[in-house]
């Protein structure tokens, strides 16, 4: 009887999960109904996976509307039906266009009129799969009009949108932030009608008792429609099943493709172990049907690599050999015996992917060749994730509906109030966007990171789809729903490091010609050179990649990473699940003392000898579940899958969770062994890598070493120019300064609008000054490409149309400076000759000398130039301890701490990056990096009662008091007292 419900994926409107419908369903005696959201079909796929928990017949469909005019209901008849109204409202989505007054004319799909709509458009005559729906209010008219007389054509179409008063409430609030506009003044047409809920079957059918054909004719439609999709056990594999001719000709394609790759990858070193390794993995993808998704790979990989774009193949792929051979990856699983299940196993149920990294720049065109390839018949669409309403954004939202003033509404969303002071708004305020937030409420559809879909279907089979600004098809629902139903996705992914090298290799082609020929990709000979080695062991990694976080630089240290190896298992450790369980600092304790071994559990230590017995990658989950717990691999899949909170609470999880304990039980380990395993399994399997992800993040932290390690200017040149990593372009411009650059001010004769290197003089791009312009940038390259250089900043004026504001930001960050003439003098020429005017140049034949005025001698200042260039380039380009007001009495320095642990020192340092914690206890805490007059860290700790009393205050050097600490060789100062230190007046 309910043909027309709404969850809340009718975005901004509606306010029902999809289960929480089925289930107020069950228990008001419906056994089949219709979600039909508006212009949405998000929640359909999973409507009728959870339909099946309820014993409910799911119906699917969608509420057309013009923004709030609902035009008429489709009701998908079949799948077919379902794929037909998924592409009408694609449609209208791309073009953005209104829906008309009519319904198309689709063979598997039935349409509902409302009957105020009808009564509109005037509209007479009926298809055989159009009907005129009658609300409960429309009851006293329908008798009256002149459609009374179509009674085979009336069925029941009560919309159902709350739960109760406070979702009507709440929905309020929903429209009046979709239509930005104040709670006060919106207006009825654009909300719900207030009784939109749930009546239980009988009284719906009370209702209509006078009207036994309505009743009759919704029931026979309803018996019509008959959707299925198959999920869970039953999911049958949706994605691109043929990717050449037929299956045998994939098969063949793969297998030579695997076998050609064999010379590259190992040489002469080939054994039986990679053969087997490659007989076994063949056969297990064709088995589980996944050739094409190798092959897809295989071909956008090398689609990459016929353009010279770099990439990175990471993520469990890279426990596959045949993903190594065919350069899906960079990682020999042979090399770090890589558990190829964690990848792909016959007991597996949910998909697995490739995550591939593409240079931020490239990303795009890679994308493209996708969409042009596999994308012509609809079958190739980007991912869509949910947005919820968090807290903050809630109540920003609110604040504004409520039209709370913005320093109250600052407030509220930063918990900066006292609740006993909240007065009746503001308390509203904060109990919706609580509300909202419990309820897990969508806000708008936003795009999965790089999620693709390649489907043997038209993805209209499964969902509608919009067309974001990135101008590719996106689908209406997110990757939970996609593996649900059998589709894996294809991650393309951006990401700054791989452009990092890329822009190296051009920059030494440039700034170094002579310099010897080498292959990136020769990871194999990086691995053993001890120059590099020693860059790892000493943590000399700032601009690498993983590796230059203070955390890891802390890790590498105490750790003694010295190879590859070790590396990889870092990468890992430092992840926050193996932090939180404390196995991080027992890895530690185990590393540097063998005897602490022998405290493993010895079933633990036989899966985990290469990391003492410690949980420390994802596979090792699943070798835990698999042979500590004797779980099947796939359910020890679902514990690694539920652990990252997509999946935990469902079903599937709470299942195999209390198999785990039944079998442990059974087992005969003590209760609390199992618990104790259990709660490391819980505290990181979310959170850690996978042992190929891992290895795959090694291999391209080897190759960014190694560019630092031999070209270390020309590679800090590419840092600067894309987007720096960890940390701000200051630090990477000192850094490029410790090795031996000089680092020096953006110029018009020598910068661009990225940053360029000559010899060992960096100059930083123009782009990198606050409010210069794209097109001012522009001429002054394109005058120089024509005309040369420029000779004086009269010549400049002369060949380039420029705004007085423009100019002055490149006078006073000294892009002049060849002149020989101060900034200040500069300036009173640049205004006299502008007058506020920009000028258009002209070419003259002949350049008459223009007497020079005799101006005072202007104060100069370095410190002056300091802050100029602080307000332009947000760091100076001077040492920062210049800057203090007083200079500084002698302290002690990073390099001679070691002299003085468990002893109070006092310290001079520069911030550079702070990270806040919590203790167990839910206490604020700091740890901060500084560096010091010699250009060296600075690592302190800042426990509760310190950071309370001593904050930061922003950039500046602080004086730092504390006690040296020294733990697993690394050294901290752990700090009791702190103050910023005044710095220095500008003239």
């Amino acid at each position: 009887m309910l043909l027309n419900c709404h969850s809340f994926f009718s975005l901004r409107y509606g306010m029902i999960p999809e289960d929480q419908l089925l289930k107020m369903a069950l228990e008001n005696g419906y056994g089949c109904i219709a979600l039909t959201d508006i212009n949405n079909t998000s929640g359909c796929l999973n409507f009728i996976r959870e339909s099946q928990k309820y014993n409910i017949k799911p119906i699917v469909g969608i509420d057309f509307r013009n923004g709030n005019q609902q035009q008429f209901v489709g009701i998908a008849k079949n799948n077919t039906g379902f794929q037909e109204l998924n592409g009408f409202l694609s449609k209208h989505l791309h073009t953005k266009e209104d829906f008309s007054d009519q319904a198309p004319l689709l063979d598997n799909a039935i349409f509902i009129y409302p009957f105020e709509q009808l009564l509109r458009t005037q509209k007479t005559s009926f298809f055989p799969n159009e009907y005129i729906g009658i609300a409960m209010k429309d009851l006293t008219r329908i008798q009256f009009s002149h459609l009374a007389k179509h009674e085979d054509k009336l069925v029941i179409l009560q919309p159902l949108t709350f739960r109760n008063k406070k979702d009507f409430n709440a929905h309020r609030l929903l429209r009046s932030i979709d239509g930005n506009t104040l709670l006060s003044k919106l207006i009825p047409a654009e909300t719900a009608d207030e009784n939109e809920m749930l009546l239980p079957l009988n009284i719906l059918k009370y209702h209509f008792k006078d009207f036994d054909p309505i009743i009759s004719n919704t029931e026979k439609l309803m018996n019509s429609c008959h959707i299925h999709f198959s999920f869970g056990d039953d999911k049958q594999h949706q994605n691109l099943r043929i990717f050449g001719e037929s299956k045998e000709d994939d098969y063949q394609r793969i297998r030579q493709l695997s076998y050609k790759g064999i010379g590259y990858r190992y040489g002469d070193s080939v054994n039986d172990e990679i053969f087997d390794r490659i007989s076994m993995e063949l056969d297990l993808i064709e088995k589980q049907n996944f050739i094409p998704f190798f092959l897809v790979n295989h071909d956008i990989v090398s689609f990459a690599r016929q353009k010279g774009y770099y990439y990175v193949g990471r993520g469990s792929g890279a426990n596959s050999i045949i993903a190594y051979l065919l350069n899906i990856t960079n990682v020999d699983p042979i090399e770090l015996d890589l558990y190829f299940e964690r990848f792909m196993n016959l007991h597996r149920k949910n998909a697995p992917d490739f995550d591939i990294d593409f240079s931020w720049r490239d990303r795009e065109d890679v994308t493209k060749h996708i969409f042009d390839k596999y994308g012509k018949n609809g079958q190739a669409a980007l991912l869509a994730t949910y947005s919820t309403f968090q807290h903050s954004a809630a109540v920003r939202e609110l604040g504004k509906v409520f039209g709370l003033p913005t320093y109250e509404i600052d407030a509220l969303s930063d918990g900066k109030y006292d609740p006993k002071k909240l007065d009746k708004l503001s308390g509203l305020v904060l109990n919706y966007a609580r509300y909202f937030q419990e309820n897990n409420q969508p806000n708008h559809l936003s795009i999965h990171a790089g999620g693709i879909l390649i489907s043997d279907k038209p993805i209209n089979y499964f969902s509608a789809t919009d067309l974001p600004p990135k101008g590719f098809p996106t689908t209406q629902f997110d990757m939970v729903i996609a593996e649900d139903v059998g589709l894996n996705k294809y991650d393309i992914l951006g990401q700054r490091g791989l452009a990092k090298i890329k822009e190296t290799l051009d920059v030494i082609r440039y700034n170094r010609p002579d310099a010897p020929v080498f292959d990136i990709d020769d990871v194999k000979k990086f691995k053993t050179d001890p120059k590099i080695n020693d860059l790892i062991k000493q943590a000399q990694c700032i601009g690498c990649f993983y590796v230059e976080s203070p955390a890891m630089r802390m890790l590498l240290k105490k750790l003694e990473v010295d190879n590859y190896l070790g590396l990889v298992a870092a990468s890992s450790i430092i992840r926050p699940g193996v932090a939180k369980s404390g196995m991080m600092r027992e890895y530690i304790l185990r590393h540097q003392n063998p005897e602490r071994v022998k405290d493993a559990h010895p079933i633990l230590l036989d899966l985990m000898k290469e990391t003492y017995g410690i949980m420390v990658y994802q596979e090792d989950v699943i070798k835990v579940a698999h042979y500590f717990a004797g779980l099947s691999l796939g359910e020890a899949d679902v514990i690694r899958r539920g652990m990252s909170g997509k999946f935990r609470g469902r079903d599937e999880f709470e299942r195999v969770k209390r198999k785990y304990f039944i079998n442990c039980k059974a087992k005969g380990y003590e209760e609390k062994t199992i618990q104790d395993i259990w709660e490391q399994i819980a505290s990181f399997a979310g959170y850690a890598f996978a042992k190929g992800h891992s290895a795959s993040y090694a291999v391209e932290s080897y190759q960014t070493l190694f560019l630092k390690a031999y070209y270390p200017l020309e590679y800090m040149v590419a840092v600067l120019n894309n987007g720096g990593g960890f940390y701000g372009p200051e630090l990477y411009v000192h850094e490029a300064r410790m090795l031996g650059a000089n680092v020096l001010a953006p110029c018009v004769n020598n910068s661009k609008a990225e940053t360029v290197i000559k010899g060992t003089d960096i100059y930083l791009g123009m782009q990198f000054l606050n409010e210069i312009e794209d097109k001012t940038i522009g001429k002054i390259l394109e005058a120089r490409q024509q005309d040369g250089i420029f000779t004086s900043l009269k010549n400049f004026l002369e060949r380039i149309a420029i705004s007085i504001e423009q100019l002055t930001i490149l006078i006073r960050i000294g892009a002049f400076q060849f002149t020989g003439t101060d900034k200040k003098t500069l300036l009173w020429k640049a205004h006299f000759w502008i007058n506020k005017t920009p000028k258009v140049p002209q070419k003259q034949l002949f350049h008459s000398e223009v007497k020079d005025f005799e101006l005072p001698v202007f104060d100069t200042s370095p410190i002056d130039d300091a802050y100029d260039q602080i307000e332009l380039l947000g760091f100076p380009l001077c040492s920062p301890f210049d800057l203090v007001k007083y200079g500084l009495p002698k302290s002690v320095m990073s390099k001679d701490l070691h002299h003085f642990i468990d002893q109070d020192v006092i310290q001079y340092g520069y911030l550079v990056a702070t990270k806040t914690t919590r203790t167990s206890k839910g206490e604020t805490m700091y740890f901060g990096t500084f560096l010091d007059e010699e250009g060296q860290f600075i690592d302190t700790v800042h426990f509760p009662p310190v950071a309370a009393k001593y904050r930061f205050s922003g950039k500046g050097v602080y004086k730092i008091v504390g006690t040296v600490m020294e733990e697993f060789g690394f050294l901290t100062v752990e700090v009791t007292e702190m103050i910023r230190m005044d710095s220095a007046e500008r003239f």
